[in-house]
């Protein structure tokens, strides 16, 4: 038979996996878990704030407009440099395999810092100078960039193609400078007319 005190002791450990039990819900809202895949996000949406409604059939002298977003989910804040750049079909891009940037000279940028979990959203509105084969200026956010890109017609495709991309850059304290984060975005643009 139990005594007294054996009951008590059993009560208390019952109440203590009890708390326990209800308190975990919120200690999950204190005690964060390491563990977890660690990565960054990078997009652009169409102007609906959408995945869908990008620009493509595009014409000089008018004003497109995407949106531009990083996320953080590496456990920590981070402090971000998005590139926008804009190449014709036959200029590289960064080299996902070997996690390179694109060699290409970046038009403008966007420089992010996000605490762990955040997110980043900021239009960017573009427009062109020139005509279908050379593009002379690339405007973004009202500001002109020089880039003389020369298009060659693409008989498969029947059009001029370029595309306007994003690359994500990470700091890195150790070596105090930013690093290419392995992440690039982009949409196409058919300078053909419409």
């Amino acid at each position: 038979m139990l005594k007294l005190e054996d009951y008590k002791a059993i009560f208390a450990v019952a109440s203590l996996a009890g708390i326990l039990l209800f308190a975990s819900p919120t200690l999950s809202l204190v005690l964060r878990m390491q563990g977890g895949e660690r990565f960054s996000e990078l997009w652009i949406l169409g102007s609906g704030h959408m995945a869908e409604d990008y620009p493509f059939n595009v014409r000089a002298d008018v004003d497109y407009l995407v949106y531009v977003g990083v996320g953080n989910h590496m456990g920590s804040s981070a402090y971000y440099v998005v590139y926008v750049k804009f190449r014709n079909q036959s200029e590289a891009l960064p080299n996902a395999t070997a996690g390179t940037p694109s060699p290409l000279n970046a038009t403008a940028e966007y420089r992010i810092f996000l605490q762990g979990g955040e997110s980043w959203e900021a239009p960017l509105t573009f427009s062109f100078l020139g005509n279908q084969s050379l593009i002379q200026s690339l405007i973004v956010n009202n500001v002109e960039f020089a880039v003389n890109k020369t298009a060659l017609w693409d008989g498969e495709n029947n059009g001029y193609y370029y595309q306007l991309f994003l690359e994500l850059w990470i700091y890195d304290a150790e070596s105090d400078e930013f690093q290419y984060h392995n992440r690039f975005v982009g949409i196409w643009l058919n300078m053909t007319g419409v």
